[in-house]
């Protein structure tokens, strides 16, 4: 291979960059992994957007359990309260992190609608039917060890299988993409 021709080449010409043009989000030169028009996501990228709805997920669902066991509602109304608090602590944090930018409330409530609820539905349609169908497990307790195992496999299982929906999400510009451009 001759190194020597190569070493002339004038590389200043290339600045369309072989097609790559308009890939560049406003705000987004420096973001590595992410590309919204391109469809190219890191796996990382979309377990991490996964993870962050988990979170609020878990939090809303252990704290309906919680207080519809205490409460003592029955199961149905204790899922429907879980899935409220799932839904609403997911946006929440998602709100947090808009609004910490300096972004209006609203736009910042239109950022985490868009961004989360695809990913929590699809999380609370998996775990609480995970936890409907296992049995026993709706009518275990929250003291007994069985519960929560039951409830630990049902929101891995959530997670494994949003994933892949948040990356191709991600990769269409849509979901956790539309949070990044908030992010600094």
């Amino acid at each position: 291979m001759d190194h020597d021709a190569h070493t002339h080449h004038d590389h200043g010409a290339h600045t369309d960059h072989a097609g790559h043009t308009g890939h560049e989000h406003a705000g987004h030169s420096g973001h590595s992994g992410h590309s919204g028009h391109s469809g190219k996501v890191s796996w990382a990228m979309a377990a991490k957007a996964t993870l962050h709805c988990l979170t609020g997920c878990a939090i809303g669902e252990v704290l309906g359990m919680v207080i519809g066991t205490s409460l003592g509602w029955g199961n149905m109304e204790t899922m429907i309260l879980a899935i409220v608090l799932a839904f609403f602590f997911g946006y929440a944090l998602t709100l947090r992190g808009v609004l910490a930018a300096g972004v209006d409330f609203r736009t910042a409530f239109k950022v985490a609608l868009a961004a989360d609820t695809l990913s929590i539905a699809v999380m609370e349609t998996i775990d609480n039917g995970v936890l409907a169908l296992w049995p026993g497990a709706m009518d275990a307790h929250l003291s007994e060890p069985f519960f929560w195992i039951v409830l630990a496999i049902a929101l891995a299982a959530a997670f494994v299988i949003t994933t892949p929906i948040n990356k191709w999400m991600i990769g269409r510009g849509k979901g956790h993409a539309v949070v990044h451009q908030y992010h600094h």
